[in-house]
Formats: structure tokens, C-alpha cells, sequence
């Protein structure tokens, strides 16, 4: 039977954050020495390196990521059973993990950054890009929080409809699409209908895992493509390209209308009639009365959607 401490499971998780001694010493408070002979008896525990050394810090070894997500799930239960009633924003050192959207970051975090800034000064965010995994993250409490894309077009395999029973969720942003081209676009010259958008090849962004839109979806009902000259992994670059060629990019509105002082690009609405979609808060309902996480939801919210009203 391993005997193990719940120090260590600290020390454990704070390495995997911190991907560094020095930096997880600093956060525990304790000398790099004592995080040394904690992680030299966690090796000797699941007999494993657990964390190997690279030039960009400690790796986790195959063995540490297959611990970790039963060890925030032990951690996250532990906290829970300690944690006072009433949650104190302004003494807290509590820390969350949000998964979201590239394009949500602009969107939302100016919005509700500043007021947490100022009433919770020890509160910590973790955030990651948000993946396909995400879900599976929130599912399993790995996460607090989630902002993703989802549609409300009945069409789209990305509906409201599907979110997991076990997760709650809040309209933050609404959300519709339009079609960059660079300035003096031959397109700008000639009528501006479905035609006219399908002549031109694409950039196709790769956001969140996901390798297909709404409104291909939407054009392959009617056995209609776009013809996609290359994917890209984020907007500015794809922004960058547009305004230096003929191909046509598809973006967010908001996020496109935010970066387009950056370049010269001119917008058209997409041609094609799809519902609008949504930046949807998520979380699992497993955190819907704990008094922190109902704090930093409320937080969110309120901010975001005084500015979206």
C-alpha cells in the first residue's frame, strides 16, 4: 500500500504547473532542497522519474501524466472538504484553471481581469488553450471553468443542445462570422453573392481542435465546398496573409473587427444564412455551491455582459 502525504501531492501537482524546482520552491514557500527530496521520494513511491530535464524545464514522463488527472481529482476533493463556507476574495491564494478559445481571451479577460486584480490580489488563473480534450477536462473536474465556441444553429454538430447533462453553462458573447479580403480585392468589384465567394480559394483557421465550420457543414448539405488553400493555427497570421494575397479568410466578427487596425483588410458578409453562435461560460455542476468558483463565475459574467449589453 503507498503511503504518501498529502505535502507531496502538493509538490507533485505544483511541479507539473511550475515545470521547474526553483519555481515550485518559490511557490510553496519551501528551499529548493526540500522540493528536491520531496520529488526524490515521490520517485521512489510510483517508482518513476516522473519529471525529466529540457531545455524548457521539467517534462512530465509518460507514467506523471497518467497520474495527474486523479491527482487534481484527490486534491480538488481534499479542497473542497477544507475549504471555509464563505469565500474571502481578498485573502484568498486560491488558484483555477480555465480552458478557452484563443479569439475569447480579447473578448473577455479585459473585461473581468482588472476587477479581480484589484479584490482577489492573490488569486491565481491557469489558463490553456482550449481543445477537444477540454470537455473531457471539465467532465472530470479537472478544470473550473471552460469558455468555447457553440452554435445555435440546429445544423452544426456543435449545437447547445449537446453540452453534457453534467455540465451548466452561460451565454457570455453572441457571435457571428463575416469574410475578410485584402484591400482592392477583385472581389470588391464585381456582385457579391454565393458565386463570387465559392471563385476564391480560402484560409481555413484551426481553432480548438476543430477542422470544419458551421458553414461548411451548412454547404456540404447542399454537396457545395470551399476550396481551402492551407490551413492556419491562428487569425493574426491568417490576417497577415489575406491582406498579401487573393485568398479569402472566414473570422469571428468581433475578433476580426478587434485586429483590423493591424491590417488592411476589407469585410463582407458571408453569403450563406446560418444562425448566429455563441462564447459559452462552462463549468461541471459538481462546483455550482462552492462559494469561490460561484465568486469568479459571477465575476465574468457580470463584467462580460455589461459590456455585450
Amino acid at each position: 500500500m503507498i503511503n504518501i502525504d498529502l505535502k507531496l501531492l502538493h509538490v507533485l501537482n505544483t511541479l507539473f504547473e511550475e515545470h521547474s524546482v526553483t519555481s515550485a520552491a518559490r511557490r510553496l514557500h519551501l528551499s529548493q532542497s526540500a522540493v528536491s527530496k520531496h520529488l526524490a521520494r515521490l520517485r521512489d513511491i510510483f517508482e518513476d522519474p516522473l519529471f525529466e530535464r529540457t531545455g524548457q524545464g521539467l517534462k512530465p514522463t509518460p507514467r506523471a501524466i497518467e497520474l495527474l488527472p486523479q491527482l487534481r481529482q484527490l486534491l480538488s476533493q481534499f479542497d473542497q472538504l477544507t475549504r471555509p463556507k464563505a469565500f474571502e476574495p481578498e485573502v484568498s491564494d486560491r488558484s483555477f484553471r480555465i480552458d478557452l478559445l484563443n479569439t475569447a481571451y480579447s473578448l473577455t479577460f479585459p473585461h473581468f481581469m482588472p476587477n479581480l486584480l484589484s479584490t482577489a490580489p492573490n488569486v491565481r488563473l491557469l489558463t490553456q488553450t482550449w481543445e477537444p480534450q477540454s470537455l473531457d477536462k471539465l467532465l472530470k473536474c479537472e478544470i473550473d471553468l471552460g469558455i468555447a465556441c457553440r452554435e445555435l444553429d440546429q445544423r452544426s454538430p456543435l449545437h447547445m443542445r449537446f453540452i453534457p447533462d453534467d455540465l451548466n453553462q452561460t451565454t457570455l458573447i453572441r457571435e457571428h462570422s463575416l469574410c475578410l479580403v485584402r484591400e482592392d480585392h477583385p472581389a470588391l468589384h464585381k456582385t457579391w453573392d454565393l458565386e463570387s465567394f465559392l471563385q476564391y480559394r480560402h484560409i481555413q483557421v484551426i481553432m480548438g481542435g476543430l477542422d470544419q465550420w458551421l458553414l461548411d457543414d451548412v454547404l456540404t448539405e447542399q454537396n457545395i465546398y470551399r476550396d481551402i488553400a492551407i490551413e492556419m493555427p491562428d487569425f493574426y497570421c491568417a490576417m497577415s496573409l489575406c491582406e498579401q494575397s487573393d485568398l479569402m479568410l472566414c473570422a469571428p466578427a468581433r475578433h476580426a473587427n478587434q485586429m483590423a487596425s493591424h491590417f488592411k483588410l476589407r469585410t463582407l458578409p458571408i453569403p450563406i444564412d446560418f444562425e448566429s453562435g455563441a462564447y459559452v461560460l462552462l463549468w461541471h455542476k459538481h462546483f455550482e455551491q462552492d462559494s469561490g468558483h460561484k465568486w469568479l463565475r459571477d465575476l465574468i459574467i457580470n463584467n462580460v455582459n455589461e459590456v455585450e449589453n
